[in-house]
């Protein structure tokens, strides 16, 4: 365990209006600190006769034994608490002014102010959790939608730490063995110990590529799927929107062009995240306002990782619909067959059909058609999966550039051992894949990131 020498506190809850509020204490003085103010309301309760786990209610008293709130103190000691160190929390009621000025009466008693994510440190720093984990505790946070919290409390149990140690101990035990075998080479052959080795490593790099494979799906599922609502002027581009969103979002009127400007709204749909951009609709014009409207969603489009191209199906296919069609070939695409409760033309669907892109009849006025949208999603970007219960998720560019360097070590050994190199070879790349490995959960890391990640922390976790 680290030796913290000082103590810190700070609001949990966050400094804003509320029912309660909890300023949470750790460190060596925790308990000292919150006991010099604390005075319970049934003798023997103080905060230093309290067991871990254990609850005492009474008030919070300034200097001049003026009562500040009535509260609640709980107290956990190390090394059975969130940082491993001495808890204290207080329960309290949530006006800022009442957490003001208890958090002045514990500096003025001997904690200071806690750092963003401090606390989420010490317990990575005194072996509560592992970098990843800790990592994790700030996208529970952020969470916006079902999936992005099932997934961060995923990595908060420790999925993607198990498999990265997993990987790192098949890879320690074929450097031990090259280790031993070449110190000690009548005890321990060698005798096709290179075959074995590259099908070991085989299954490894699959394991690393599938690993790796997640990464855009945890991006996706913090930032949520970027999502760029497209076509020709009145198609329906907002009314879709707003049957995403649930209410009225955008505004929507018959006349063409409505929509000037992009529209941004982060939805969560059937527990899967949309970060939705409404466009302009896409046309040939000489509007100068318009024609940058266009401009904007061109490039909307171009940044998108979906894009749903809405289509009006009781209107013909003109050559805006063409030029939209050429621009989307390369793009993950839903096409989304709109109005379909008015008149339903043929002819658009055979041209649409073109595109071969996935293709949903929808109707945003009757709002029907959208639940098989939403499991073509599903299908889309997470593999038909809706739990990460049990999935191991590369959430971050860290780690995805961690799991990368090792993968390259991966296929480095593989190579010597084609190219018919000595095993003392092997060694070094070895090591690196494990090594790069650690930096997953925080072996070796340099304490200049471990800052930076820390500092993207809310105050008080």
């Amino acid at each position: 365990m680290s030796d913290f020498s000082d103590t810190i506190a700070a609001v949990a809850t966050g400094m804003n209006q509320g029912g309660i509020g909890i300023i949470r204490v750790s460190g060596n003085q925790a308990i000292p600190v919150v006991d010099a103010v604390f005075f319970p309301k049934h003798k023997g309760k103080e905060v230093r006769n309290l067991k871990t786990y254990t609850a005492a209610y009474g008030t919070i008293q300034n200097e001049e034994k003026i009562i500040l709130d009535e509260v609640i103190v709980l107290v956990m000691k190390a090394p059975s608490s969130y940082t491993k160190e001495d808890v204290v929390e207080i329960d309290c009621h949530g006006g800022i002014q009442v957490m003001r000025q208890i958090l002045l009466l514990l500096y003025r008693k001997g904690a200071r102010p806690a750092e963003p994510g401090e606390f989420t440190k010490r317990a990575f720093l005194n072996g509560r959790m592992d970098l990843s984990q800790a990592e994790s505790v700030m996208d529970l946070i952020s969470a916006r939608s079902e999936m992005a919290a099932s997934a961060a409390l995923s990595q908060l149990k420790g999925n993607l730490r198990d498999k990265v140690e997993e990987l790192r101990g098949k890879l320690i035990r074929h450097t031990a063995l090259i280790e031993s075998a070449l110190d000690d080479p009548e005890h321990y052959s060698l005798e096709g110990f290179p075959e074995e080795l590259d099908a070991s490593l085989e299954e490894i790099e699959k394991e690393m590529i599938h690993l790796l494979d997640t990464a855009g799906d945890g991006r996706r599922l913090r930032e949520g799927i970027r999502t760029a609502i497209l076509g020709k002027p009145n198609a329906g581009k907002s009314s879709v929107l707003n049957v995403l969103a649930g209410r009225n979002r955008a505004i929507v009127t018959e006349i063409a062009g409505t929509t000037r400007d992009t529209l941004e709204e982060w939805i969560s749909v059937s527990g899967i995240p949309l970060n939705v951009i409404d466009t302009a609709g896409i046309r040939h014009t000489e509007d100068v306002v318009e024609k940058i409207g266009v401009d904007k969603s061109l490039e909307e489009m171009e940044q998108a990782d979906l894009v749903l191209y809405i289509v009006d199906s009781s209107l013909p296919v003109d050559e805006n619909d063409l030029r939209i069609m050429e621009a989307l070939q390369q793009k993950q695409v839903v096409i989304l067959f709109n109005k379909t409760d008015l008149a339903c033309g043929v002819e658009q669907r055979e041209i649409l059909s073109r595109l071969d892109k996935p293709f949903i009849e929808v109707s945003a006025k009757e709002q029907s058609g959208f639940d098989e949208f939403y499991e073509l999603l599903k299908n889309m970007f997470f593999h038909g999966k809706i739990s990460y219960n049990d999935e191991a998720v590369v959430s971050n560019i860290r780690q995805q550039q961690a799991l990368q360097e090792a993968l390259a070590s991966v296929r480095m050994v593989r190579k010597s051992i084609a190219d018919g190199m000595p095993e003392d070879f092997y060694s070094i790349d070895l090591m690196t894949a494990y090594e790069k490995l650690g930096l997953i959960i925080g072996e070796a890391v340099e304490e200049d990131l471990v800052d930076t990640i820390f500092r993207e922390f809310c105050m008080g976790k």
